[in-house]
């Protein structure tokens, strides 16, 4: 195995270096106002004195990560369910999690929630670079929750480099037994509300591969993972930036991804659902070896995308958002006239937190495609149509 010198810039802290990070987070200013928010049945300087106090990142995991994470399901989710968990625990060795990813910290982080109550080990995290370039102090704390850096806005052959350098990473983290890891299946948020895997990502996974196509894959045990909010985390955001790219390309503000996570935390996402699907199979990988040079990684694609949105819970307001853009009543049975009321004083609700100068009927459209594109996902599986119709 590789010097561990050679993942120094993107692997996680190790427990000595985290607990030194988290000993300078307890420090920050804002430390006290979270501690309150996150554990108001708690003395106020418990953060302070449990970042403090920790002895390794397990450690800060459980007695921070996984409460911060129960406060936000007791206060901002009705009801959270989860299914297929017998799939992590019949496989043998370390896997990869290949999630669709909603909200930038709340996928990975009841995720690792779960794996912890199943007693399951926790996993590293692939995270783009642009949460911590902004902030020390959110490194600190995200290199601490076992994350891999993922280095995003680089040019091509840099970008190359970094991608060997992460396939690498993941591979030998995996085969030797280190640890398991959890990735989005494309690069940052489903913002369409269609969930589909990136044919860039599993030619990065395959870099590092130095036998066969089938064993390359086989020996990273991939298991795809879908989660499913009925109210989606920072929902008007994804159509304003939608709306925007339209006529221009879209710029993030300055600390637009920390709003994002604030919003995704603090915002009422009502029911949420965890789904873990099927391993691929060993005959799915062969079969997709067999296929000529990029129908390869389709097929792979085509195997994780069909877990994905198999798992994917819908709710409600999908099935009104659906009817709704297509005019159809094709689901009414499903819901109510108050249901549809209340969604629709949702969707209002939200659509005033953006600025007035956007279109107001082109960001509702968006928006309630959001919701709509689940059902048609379903639709389009079950029919054999491509996912995504560009």
């Amino acid at each position: 195995m590789s010097d561990k010198n050679e993942f120094d810039n993107i692997c996680p802290y190790n427990d000595e270096e985290a607990v030194k990070a988290l000993g300078k987070v307890a420090n920050h200013p804002a430390v006290f106002a979270i501690s309150e928010y996150l554990f108001p049945d708690r003395p106020v300087t418990y953060l302070r004195d449990a970042l403090k106090s920790v002895k390794s990142i397990d450690e800060f995991q459980e007695r921070v990560m996984n409460e911060a994470v129960g406060w936000c399901l007791d206060h901002t989710v009705k009801n959270f369910t989860y299914d297929g968990i017998s799939y992590i625990k019949g496989i043998k060795g370390k896997f990869l999690a290949m999630s669709n990813h909603r909200d930038i910290i709340l996928d990975p982080a009841i995720t690792q929630m779960v794996f912890n109550r199943n007693g399951i080990p926790f996993t590293e995290i692939c995270v783009g670079d642009n949460l911590i370039k902004e902030s020390k102090t959110v490194e600190y704390l995200l290199r601490s929750n076992r994350m891999i850096k993922v280095i995003r806005g680089i040019s091509a052959r840099d970008l190359y480099l970094s991608s060997q350098m992460l396939s690498k990473y993941i591979r030998q983290t995996i085969t030797t037994g280190k640890a398991s890891i959890w990735l989005a299946q494309r690069q940052g948020r489903t913002k369409d509300g269609i969930d589909t895997t990136e044919q860039g990502l599993l030619k990065m996974l395959d870099m590092s591969g130095e036998k066969s196509f089938q064993e390359n894959f086989m020996e990273l045990n991939i298991i795809p993972l879908s989660i499913s909010y009925e109210y989606e985390p920072c929902d008007v955001r994804k159509a304003r930036e939608i709306l925007i790219s339209r006529t221009k390309k879209y710029v993030k503000s300055r600390h637009e991804d920390m709003h994002s996570i604030v919003m995704g935390i603090r915002q009422q996402k009502g029911n949420v659902h965890l789904n873990f699907g099927l391993p691929l199979t060993s005959d799915e990988i062969e079969m997709a070896s067999k296929c000529d040079k990029n129908d390869r990684y389709q097929a792979i694609r085509h195997a994780v995308d069909k877990r994905v949105i198999a798992g994917y819970h819908l709710w409600k307001t999908n099935y009104i958002a659906y009817d709704k853009i297509w005019n159809t009543s094709k689901y009414s049975d499903l819901y109510t006239k108050e249901d549809v009321e209340s969604f629709d004083a949702y969707t209002e609700h939200r659509l005033d937190k953006v600025e007035k100068r956007l279109n107001r009927d082109d960001l509702r459209d968006i928006f309630l495609r959001i919701y709509a594109n689940p059902v048609l996902s379903k639709e389009r599986l079950a029919s054999g149509e491509p996912l995504r119709q560009d």
